[in-house]
């Protein structure tokens, strides 16, 4: 009879293990789907549309400028004059009714939709600058990409030009499940 119980026992730890381990594996897939979502978002909001509007180029010109995707997938929420604030001026300075809250969800800048493989439900990209810092330098005439802090042939240290620095809240989510998400916040220097 003992050894029955103790079967029983170890069959059932088995079971449990074996089924825990199938939800956590779901649960880290659904989680790894969600976060490639969100740094997809991520990469397009600062390679394509922080630098364009950088050059005084309208957020809503921005958003119709994307031609291979429908409108439908990239929406500017924020209006033209808070967005050129946001980029352009420190927090303190923004329009009257631009929102710094920490939630990307709440009034974002920038919703991107990307589609899921297959029939698999779109997700929801939020994108929101919550905060503008002044830089070390301006945007006149400075080379932005593709050199170091130090130059070899004057043998002088150089600083590396930052106009802006940003704060950045970015969440993606599924659209049929809220649930399934992912957010990050991060600092992005111009």
């Amino acid at each position: 009879m003992a050894m029955i119980v103790v079967a029983s026992f170890m069959v059932g730890a088995v079971y449990y293990f074996l089924t825990r381990g199938v939800e956590v594996s779901g649960l880290e897939k659904r989680y790894q789907t969600a976060r490639e979502a969100s740094l997809g978002g991520i990469d397009v909001f600062t390679k394509e549309v922080i630098p364009l509007a950088i050059t005084n180029t309208t957020l809503s010109s921005i958003v119709g400028g994307f031609s291979s995707i429908s409108a439908a997938q990239v929406q500017a929420v924020a209006t033209d004059t808070c967005f050129s604030g946001k980029i352009m001026r420190a927090t303190a300075n923004w329009p009257t009714g631009c929102d710094n809250t920490l939630s990307a969800k709440t009034n974002p800048d920038v919703v991107f939709t990307l589609s899921g493989v297959g029939s698999a439900q779109p997700f929801s990209v939020y994108t929101k600058i919550v905060d503008t810092v002044n830089g070390n330098s301006d945007t006149s005439g400075v080379l932005l990409e593709g050199q170091g802090t130090a130059e070899t042939q004057t043998g002088m240290i150089t600083v590396q030009h930052f106009p802006y620095m940003y704060r950045v809240e970015i969440q993606g989510e599924r659209q049929s499940n809220p649930q399934e998400k992912a957010a990050f916040s991060l600092l992005y220097a111009y």
